[in-house]
C-alpha cells in the first residue's frame, strides 16, 4: 500500500514582528521530532528544509511605505519571501499531498496560503489575534498582523499580489477559532459580520467540540482545508515560547481536541505553524507541543 506524502517546509522569518528568536521555530519544532512523529503515523515524509530569510540586520530600511498610506516593516522583503514560498511549494507539492509549513512569523502565511488556495479551499486561523490590520490601521507596522488583509485584497499590492494578482480567498472562505485580543481597526473590520469568527467567549460557552463542528459545517462546501496554527491561540500556560502570549487561550486538551475533529473531517491538506520561539520559550515545551498537536490533526488517535 503506498503512503501518502508529506512534504515540509521552514520558513525561518522574524521580519513580520519586533521579538527576535522566532526565526529560529523551524528548528525547534524539527527537533521537537515532528519527522519522526510522522513516519510513526505512516506517513512518506519528505523534508524540503528552510526557505531563505534575511536577518533583520542585513536590511538597510526598516520599511518602504512608497505605495501605502500608513506603515509596513520590511515590506519588500517580506513580500519577496512570500513570493518565494509560493513558488516553491507551486513546484514541489504534487496533488494528494499533504503539506506541512514550518515559521517563522505568521507574515509567511501570506505566501502560503496564496501557495495553497483555490475557491474551494477553507482556511481556519487558530490565532489570539485578528491579523486583519492594514498598514493604516496597525498600530505597530508589524505584518504578522496584516497577513489576513493581504489575502482578503484590502491590503497594498505587493502584499496582495503573492503569486498573482488579487485576493486568495474570500471572507466566506475564512474562519477564526481562539479570538481574544483585537486592536480597534480588526474589530470594526470583523464587526461587518461577513467572517466567521468565533471568541474564547464562544469557546467558553459553548465548548470546543460544537465550535469546531460549526466550523465543518462553514466549510461544508470546501473540498479542502488549511489550517493556520499560531501557538499563541493556546494559553501561554501551555506554549509559553510565543512573542504575543495573551492569556485565557485554548487549554492543551481544547487545541488536541479540535484537531482531532478536524482531522476526522479528511479535508485538512495544508498547515501552518507559527510563532514558535525558542528563545522565550521553557525546555522547547512549546515546540512539543506542536509536534502534538500536528500529529493529532495528522491522525494520531487514543484507539
Amino acid at each position: 500500500m503506498t503512503k501518502q506524502k508529506v512534504r515540509i517546509f521552514g520558513v525561518p522569518m522574524d521580519l513580520g514582528q519586533q521579538r527576535r528568536g522566532v526565526d529560529m521555530g523551524p528548528s525547534a519544532i524539527r527537533y521537537a521530532g515532528l519527522q519522526e512523529r510522522l513516519i510513526k503515523l505512516g506517513y512518506e515524509v519528505h523534508d524540503g528544509g528552510n526557505i531563505y530569510a534575511p536577518q533583520a540586520e542585513e536590511i538597510e530600511s526598516p520599511y518602504d511605505s512608497s505605495d501605502l498610506i500608513g506603515t509596513a516593516h520590511h515590506l519588500p522583503e517580506i513580500a519577496n519571501i512570500c513570493q518565494q514560498v509560493y513558488e516553491r511549494t507551486k513546484n514541489t507539492v504534487s496533488a494528494g499531498e499533504k503539506v506541512i509549513f514550518l515559521g517563522g512569523d505568521h507574515s509567511m502565511s501570506i505566501g502560503t496560503v496564496s501557495a495553497v488556495a483555490t475557491p474551494k479551499t477553507g482556511v481556519l486561523w487558530i490565532d489570539a489575534h485578528g491579523d486583519i490590520n492594514t498598514p493604516s490601521t496597525s498600530p505597530s507596522g508589524n505584518i504578522h498582523g496584516m497577513v489576513i488583509s493581504a489575502l482578503l485584497g484590502e491590503t497594498p499590492n505587493r502584499l496582495t499580489d503573492i503569486g498573482y494578482a488579487g485576493a486568495k480567498i474570500q471572507p466566506s472562505q475564512l474562519a477564526y477559532i481562539g479570538l481574544r485580543e483585537l486592536d480597534e481597526g480588526e474589530r470594526a473590520r470583523l464587526s461587518r459580520g461577513d467572517i466567521k469568527a468565533y471568541t474564547m467567549r464562544e469557546i467558553d460557552e459553548n465548548g470546543v467540540a460544537q465550535i469546531a463542528y460549526q466550523v465543518l459545517k462553514h466549510f461544508a462546501d470546501m473540498t479542502h482545508i488549511h489550517v493556520s496554527l499560531d501557538l499563541d491561540g493556546l494559553d501561554p500556560h501551555h506554549a509559553p515560547g510565543v512573542g504575543t502570549p495573551v492569556p485565557g487561550g485554548l487549554t492543551y486538551r481544547e487545541a488536541h481536541l479540535l484537531m482531532e475533529i478536524l482531522a476526522d473531517s479528511h479535508k485538512v491538506t495544508s498547515l501552518d505553524v507559527v510563532e514558535v520561539n525558542p528563545i522565550l520559550d521553557i525546555s522547547n515545551q512549546t515546540a512539543m507541543t506542536a509536534v502534538e498537536l500536528v500529529s493529532g490533526l495528522m491522525g494520531q488517535r487514543i484507539l
